[in-house]
């Protein structure tokens, strides 16, 4: 039930980028580079996905047990470190030269672009790197 329950929460995800147009690189550059003419649409997208996602945090820290069975588990963090600060600013620089973020990239993966095979390839070597600095 839970691979099921990822798999459609993934392609209702990656629809969203879609239809959005955010799975489109050139689309984010063109709100991130400020030097042309600026597209404002990925603004309405982060707002509305900042409003979902307050009501869905909400709701799930008077949880104890996510929808499918599972125990709730939220982020208890709140230190700011050179980690946090530094794959900020890593993922930031990233997104505004490539116009892809991890949830694009994967759909472009799927849909069969070079840029997203090279994009995904680049996360999970990244991925890999930091799990053996620890």
């Amino acid at each position: 039930m839970m691979v099921i329950l990822s798999l459609l929460s993934g392609v209702i995800f990656g629809l969203g980028l879609i239809i959005s147009g955010m799975a489109n690189p050139e689309k984010v550059l063109g709100f991130l580079d400020l030097a042309h003419p600026w597209d404002p649409s990925l603004a309405f997208v982060m707002m509305g996905a900042i409003i979902v996602g307050l009501f869905g945090f909400a709701l799930a820290k008077r949880r104890q047990y996510a929808l499918c069975g599972t125990p709730m588990i939220l982020p208890d963090q709140r230190q700011i470190d050179w980690r946090l600060v530094g794959g900020a600013a890593l993922f930031g620089l990233g997104w505004g030269i490539a116009g892809i973020c991890p949830g694009p990239g994967l759909v472009l993966l799927g849909a069969g672009y070079a840029k997203g095979f090279a994009f995904v390839l680049a996360m999970i070597v990244g991925m890999w790197l930091v799990g053996h600095k620890k």
